[in-house]
This record gives structure tokens, sequence and C-alpha cells, in this order.
């Protein structure tokens, strides 16, 4: 029995260190952890793409979702799982004016228009205030009067030179971040109408923007703000200066390399200082053809700014414009003096009798009738005029009424 025994382990010994049989162990021990491996990679390959069969476009889907009655609610998506909604707000209302459209993106972005007339939200009709200046808003204390408890029925967007720096307006100030995107500008040239077309294409953007104003820092307003809003909002017409005047400084800027897109007949001069509804305001920053002239000829003496806007509503839309003339333009401002800019006013030029002549001097035609209200604004007002100003204007142009 013992010896039995013996023979037994002897051949288990032999067995197990024989060459063949340690390569079947090393084999088996081999599949057996390319099994774990294997299992490893297929569980956490499946729970993946469970979860990304489940996220799609920030809503929780699975199988049983496709079915008319799944056999469990969804998990919670994950805040990376979901994609921020752009809603009707959104489109109608840009939450900021800053944004990294080139020109030619911001022109055709602001040129689309909804064919759907009936709009599907509440819309009240706001003015759009746009300052082209150099710098700052040299009178804001002024305009922030003229503003104050009209909250929601006006939009500001000032273009000034991309070197100004904002950082001492207050951020409480109606004029806190409300700069464009801007580009460099130089008076008479061509960019001085980019610049024009820039904000009004950036005031198109908000939906409710109706009416269109342009402005320098230079400027002040001759009424309160519902007067000034009731007569932009009721106007059947334009506010484009537009006249033909013989002689250099008028057809003698003209170039013949303009025709036949624009013939001498059709060139007009008036100032660029305008207020416009929207269907105008659209035809501009998406002229091409007239503009693409304008740039190429209108060089040196042309003034492009004088030119642009006369000549291009002349021709296209005369009906829908007043044509008001030099004599009485919606902004006022004296050229009595001659040379190429009319006279600024400073601190003691600044009297209650002023500002009343300003206001009822003219007399002018408004949707039919006359009427004395034919200036709306007034320029060129120095910042040294501020003080008497913020005195007299308000008692004058009655804000807060």
């Amino acid at each position: 029995m013992k010896n039995q025994n013996q023979n037994s382990i002897a051949l288990a010994i032999k067995s197990f260190n024989t060459p063949i049989n340690i390569i079947n162990l090393l084999s088996s021990f081999f599949l057996f952890a390319c099994g774990i491996t294997c299992g490893i990679i297929f569980t956490f390959y499946f729970k993946n793409f469970s979860v990304n069969l489940q996220v799609i476009n920030g809503q929780i889907l699975n199988y049983s979702s496709l079915n008319s009655h799944p056999l469990s609610p969804p998990p919670p998506p994950s805040p990376r799982s979901i994609i921020p909604r752009v809603g009707l707000n959104e489109y109608i209302k840009p939450i900021n004016v800053e944004h990294d459209m080139s020109d030619e993106e911001l022109f055709w972005r602001s040129s689309m228009v909804p064919k759907v007339k009936e709009f599907p939200f509440k819309r009240v009709p706001k003015v759009a205030f746009m300052f082209l200046t150099r710098g700052p808003i040299l009178l804001s204390p002024l305009w922030e009067l003229f503003f104050k408890g009209n909250e929601g029925f006006y939009s500001i967007y000032i273009h000034s030179d991309p070197s100004y720096n904002q950082s001492h307006v207050d951020e409480s100030s109606i004029f806190h971040g409300r700069r464009i995107p801007s580009k460099e500008v130089e008076w008479g040239k061509i960019n001085m109408v980019e610049a024009e077309k820039r904000l009004l294409a950036n005031a198109l953007l908000d939906i409710s923007n109706q009416r269109f104003v342009l402005l320098s820092e230079a400027c002040i307003p001759l009424f309160n703000f519902s007067t000034i809003y009731t007569h932009l909002m009721n106007s059947m017409k334009n506010f484009v200066e537009t006249y033909d005047q013989p002689g250099p400084v008028g057809r003698g800027r003209y170039h013949p390399r303009m025709s036949p897109t624009i013939k001498l007949p059709q060139w007009r001069k008036g100032s660029q200082w305008f207020a416009m509804d929207r269907d105008l305001a659209l035809e501009v920053v998406s002229d091409q053809t007239y503009f693409s002239v304008f740039k190429k000829h209108c060089k040196g003496s042309c003034y492009a700014d004088e030119h642009f806007l006369p000549t291009f509503v002349s021709m296209k839309f005369e009906k829908r414009n007043t044509g008001r003339t030099l004599t009485w333009t919606l902004t006022w401002v004296d050229w009595s003096k001659g040379g190429p800019h009319p006279t600024r006013y400073y601190r003691s030029d600044i009297s209650v009798e002023f500002l009343k002549k300003l206001r009822s001097e003219s007399s002018c035609e408004y949707n039919g009738e006359k009427t004395s209200v034919c200036h709306l604004f007034a320029r060129k007002f120095t910042p040294h005029a501020l003080s008497r100003l913020l005195i007299f204007a308000p008692k004058v142009m009655q804000f807060n009424h």
C-alpha cells in the first residue's frame, strides 16, 4: 500500500514536470487573462455606448422611449449634456451690442426681413439713437436727463474711434456698454459712410427699432423725449436732407466715371445727420451697387458723407423722403460764418432766448401740414456749454414731461 502511494506521487510529480503540461498550463493562464481583459473592455465600452444613446441634443432618449409604453423613466441629464437654447428672444433682441461679425457678415445678417407681418410677441416700437463720435459723449449728462423715465422706448448705439478707452464710463450710465465694434473714421472719407452703415446694421439687429437717428457727440435735443419720439414715429416720411447745388462744392464734386450708374443730374448734397424708418435703413445696409460706385470714385474733395445718402435716397426713394433742404433740416446748424465747419457754441452763447429760437424759428411741412417743429436736434455744442445747458435746457425743453 505504501509503495502504491509513493508511485502515485512520483507519477504526479513526473507529469507536472513534463514540458507538454507546462505549456498547457501557461496557455490556460493566458486565455484566462485575455478573457478577463476583454470582459473589462467590453463592459466599459457598452456602458459609454448606452450613455451616448441616451443623450442626444440635450434630451434623454433610450430604446424604451421609442415604444409607446416605456419601461422606466430615463435618468436626468448631466449639465454638460444640455445644449443652451437659442430662442426667439435671442433673435429679436441681441443681449449685447458687441460681436465678432465682419462688416460683410453684419450687413448680411441685418438685412434679413421676416415675411410674416404679424409679430408673434408683444413689441414696443423704439427709436435707435446712433452716435457717431471720436471719443466719449461729451454732453452725456444732458442726454441722461433727456432719456430718463423713457426706458423701453429707445436704444443707444455708439461708434467711436477704436483707440478710445471707455473705462471712465460709469456702469450706471445709459451709454455704458453701448459701443458697437468700430473702425477708424476720417472726416470726409468713405469710411465715414461705412461707419453710418455699421451703426444702422447693428441697430437693425433689434427688431423693435423702427426709427433710426444719426447724431454726433456735439448734438443736443431741442424737445423732450415724448415730443421727439411721437414726431418720428408718426411721420409718414424720412428725414434725409437732399438738394441739388451747382458749383464746385455741389455738382463739382461729381466724378464722370460714376456714370451710368449715377449721372450728374442725379447728384445730390445734404447733411449726413438723418432720421429714417426701418424700411429705408434696410435698403441702405443692403445696397451694394451705389455704395461700390462711391467707394471707387468719391475720393479726395468729394466728401462721400455729404453725397452718398442724399444721392441714393433721391434716386431710389424720393417719394418716401421729405427732401428737407439746408434751410430747415432735422438737426439745426449754423453755417452763416462760412468755412468747412459750422459755428460752435460755448457757455456764453447759451440762454433761454437762444434755445427758444432754435425750437421755433422755422416753418416746415409735417405729414402734409405746416408746423414749427422743424429742428428736433441742434449742433455744434462744446463741453464748455454743458453747465448752462443743464440749467436752462430742462426748463425750456420740458424734460420729464
